[in-house]
Formats: structure tokens, C-alpha cells, sequence
């Protein structure tokens, strides 16, 4: 029985072992007309990542638009509404029918290339659940120390000084941090973010040309 049972822990933590180290799984977002933006996703964000994963598999993104983007903050798509959408009418309120619970960790914060969860704000929402569908990728600009202390000093959030370093450097929007759900970040293609950031649009942020995408998984 000793024996069992040391076999059975033996097991267990080999099972626990190869599951952290379990490889990532990568997206290939293709933009029309712009090119390839290659995300991978977290594994310590399972819902978020296994929910993503089943939507492109089943081809969901396929035809969707990257419907409000804001230079120096983010480019957000998804919206199930935006397939075949009139040209100027509002997006942004479409789901997939549900919502996903927050898993907002710590050392997943909102750096340039950031892969977050949209979702409804306000106290209509107050457990932060996400989208099931609706995300965005952090464009963000650069912050001082100075501007972060002040920031935490107002908010109550904490910056690590690997944080500090990121969003003094590379940018971000930390504001948004432990308030959405970062599931993933951007491997290459970050510059394709820059341009579709920069691209003419309308009042509610809609760009005035279609920025179309489609998804598959890399293979692994």
C-alpha cells in the first residue's frame, strides 16, 4: 500500500510538472490588408485561453472587425455584431452569449502587446466578469516612476519594479490593471498594432475602412 501510494505521488507531481511546462499556445491574427499579428496565450489563464482557443477553432473571428481603436491606448475587435456590419454603425455591445470569470493575476499586467478581455464596466458588473468573445491588445504609451507612484498612491494598486521597468520603457496602460483580465500578449506583429491604432475613424472610434481579421492556431 506504501508503495502505491508513493507511486501515485510520483505520478501526480510528474503530471503537475509537465503541466507548467506546458507549451503555449499560439494565434496567428491575420489583418486584411495590414498583415500576421502572432499572439500566444498564458497557460495560467485557462478559462480565458481554452474559451479563445475554442472560438478560433470554430472560425468565430473569421470576418470580424477590429471596430474601436484609439491611438496610444488600444485596438479592440471581436464583436460578433461587426460581421457584415453597415458602415458606420456603432459596435461594441455583442457577446457570444455569456460572460467569463476574472482571473486577474498579479505578474499579468497591461504592457505594450497585452492580449486582455474586454467586458462590461460599471456596477452593473461587479465581480469584472469578461467578454466571451470581445478583447483587445495594448498599444498604451510610456509612464514616469514618478507618474506610476502617483498612480498607485490614487488607486491603491501596487507596481512591482519589473512593472515599473515595462511601463516606463515599453509602455502600457497600467491603469487597467487587476480591472481586466490579460490572457495572452503579442510575439511579433506589434508594429501592425501601431498602424491599425493610426488608422482615420470616426466619432465612437470605429475606423471609417473596415479593418477585417481572421484567426488560426499555430501549430505547436
Amino acid at each position: 500500500m506504501k508503495k502505491l501510494f508513493s507511486a501515485f505521488c510520483l505520478a501526480f507531481l510528474l503530471f503537475a510538472f509537465s503541466s507548467c511546462g506546458e507549451k503555449e499556445q499560439e494565434v496567428v491574427i491575420t489583418v486584411e490588408g495590414f498583415g500576421d499579428i502572432v499572439v500566444k496565450l498564458y497557460n495560467d489563464t485557462p478559462i480565458h485561453r481554452d474559451n479563445f482557443i475554442k472560438l478560433v477553432e470554430e472560425g468565430f473571428y473569421d470576418g470580424l472587425l477590429f471596430h474601436r481603436v484609439i491611438d496610444g491606448f488600444m485596438v479592440q475587435g471581436g464583436d460578433p455584431n461587426s460581421r457584415d456590419a453597415a458602415p458606420g454603425a456603432p459596435l461594441g455591445s455583442g457577446s457570444n452569449g455569456g460572460t467569463l470569470e476574472a482571473e486577474f493575476l498579479p505578474h499579468r499586467f497591461h504592457k505594450k502587446g497585452a492580449l486582455s478581455a474586454a467586458r462590461r464596466g460599471g456596477p452593473s458588473n461587479p465581480e469584472k466578469r469578461s467578454s466571451d468573445c470581445q478583447f483587445y491588445i495594448v498599444q498604451g504609451k510610456t509612464e514616469t516612476k514618478q507618474n506610476l507612484e502617483k498612480m498607485a498612491s490614487r488607486t491603491g494598486k501596487e507596481y512591482s519594479e519589473e512593472q515599473i521597468e515595462v511601463y516606463s520603457t515599453i509602455g502600457g496602460t497600467p491603469f487597467l490593471d487587476q480591472d481586466y483580465t490579460v490572457f495572452g500578449e503579442v510575439v511579433s506583429g506589434l508594429e501592425i498594432v501601431d498602424q491599425i491604432a493610426k488608422v482615420e475613424k470616426n466619432r465612437s472610434d470605429r475606423p471609417n475602412e473596415d479593418v477585417m481579421m481572421s484567426m488560426k492556431l499555430k501549430k505547436k
